[in-house]
C-alpha cells in the first residue's frame, strides 16, 4: 500500500524518525481539500507512542477536509542546511501517513492538550498551563493522527559523519 524508500542508505530508522518527531515543533498536515485540491497547511504538534496531536478551530478548511477524508500526510523538516560549495543541502526530514480523528472523550482531549502545553511550555508552572487549557476548552478542537506509515531520510553526508561518531572516529 506505501511505497518503499528508493534510497535505502539515506533511510533513517523507525526509532531516529520517531527522535525527529519527538524534537520538531511544526510541520506541514496535507488532506484532500475542496474540489479535489490537496490542502498543505503548517502546524504546531505534539508527538507520543506513534500518534501526533495538534489543535484546531472548530470550523475551518482543515477541519472540513479532515471530516471528509480522514487519510493524511504529514512532513517534518529536521535539518534544512544549504552547502553552497557541494551544490546541495544536507537535511533530514520525516513524513507520516495516517488516519486523523477528532478527539470528544474529554479525558482524551485534556491529555493531548497537556501533551501541547509541556511541549510548547515547559517552564510554565502547571497551574499556569492548567489555566491556559480551561480557558481554550470550549473553543478549540482536538485531533489525533494514528501513524500507519512513515519514513525518515538525511542527506548522505549526514549518514556518513554520524557512521564516523558511532564507530568513535
Amino acid at each position: 500500500m506505501f511505497r518503499e524508500m528508493r534510497r535505502h542508505n539515506q533511510q533513517l530508522t523507525p526509532d531516529e524518525s520517531r527522535e525527529v518527531l519527538a524534537r520538531c515543533t511544526s510541520g506541514v498536515l496535507a488532506v484532500s481539500g475542496d474540489d479535489g485540491y490537496p490542502y498543505a497547511v503548517p502546524l504546531s504538534f505534539a508527538y507520543r507512542e506513534d500518534r501526533l496531536y495538534f489543535h484546531c478551530a472548530k470550523t475551518g478548511h482543515k477541519l472540513d477536509a479532515l471530516l471528509r477524508d480522514n487519510r493524511v500526510g504529514f512532513c517534518v523538516i529536521d535539518q534544512d542546511r544549504v552547502v553552497s560549495e557541494e551544490f546541495t543541502t544536507y537535511f533530514r526530514s520525516v513524513i507520516v501517513f495516517g488516519q486523523a480523528r477528532i478527539l470528544d472523550d474529554p479525558g482524551e482531549k485534556r491529555a493531548a492538550l497537556q501533551l501541547i502545553a509541556d511541549k510548547y511550555s515547559p517552564g510554565m508552572p502547571q497551574q499556569s498551563r492548567e489555566e491556559e487549557i480551561g480557558r481554550l476548552w470550549d473553543k478549540v478542537c482536538l485531533v489525533e493522527i494514528a501513524i500507519a506509515h512513515m519514513t525518515g531520510k538525511e542527506a548522505r553526508e549526514l549518514r556518513r559523519q554520524r557512521a564516523k561518531e558511532d564507530a568513535g572516529q
